[in-house]
């Protein structure tokens, strides 16, 4: 078996997922495979943090995205924190209240470290 190494560019990682997928399609991995599996897959995340690194989300889109995906509408919301609350947070006219972020969380299963990120108002008309 070959040492195994850093993963510093995008041939050591499409390598590192080749051998992945190839132990991936053993039936029965012997333990200095399973240990060479674990160390890789520690590896491949470890450079994809930082080679794709994902920003974090903006809670009013990620809270929009939970709507739509789970069939929810503004209407839903509102009679959550009501209608002109709803309607300021969706158009980022207000921020969330720390009220609103645990009701939104504990009706609608979003975690509230998700919530409390800070995100941008709309600016103001001069």
């Amino acid at each position: 078996m070959k040492d195994i190494r850093p993963i510093r560019n995008a041939r050591d990682h499409k390598a590192a997922l080749a051998e992945i997928d190839k132990l991936l399609g053993l039936d029965k991995l012997t333990k200095a495979q399973d240990d060479r599996l674990e160390v890789l897959t520690v590896l491949v995340n470890d450079y994809e943090d930082h080679a794709f690194p994902v920003p974090d989300s903006d809670p009013i889109d990620l809270l929009r995205g939970h709507m739509l995906n789970s069939g929810r509408t503004q209407k839903d919301l509102a009679e959550l924190i009501g209608a002109g609350l709803a309607s300021m947070i969706l158009s980022r006219r207000r921020a969330m209240s720390l009220e609103v972020i645990r009701r939104i969380s504990e009706a609608w299963g979003i975690h509230t470290d998700l919530l409390t990120k800070p995100y941008d108002l709309a600016k103001k008309r001069a």
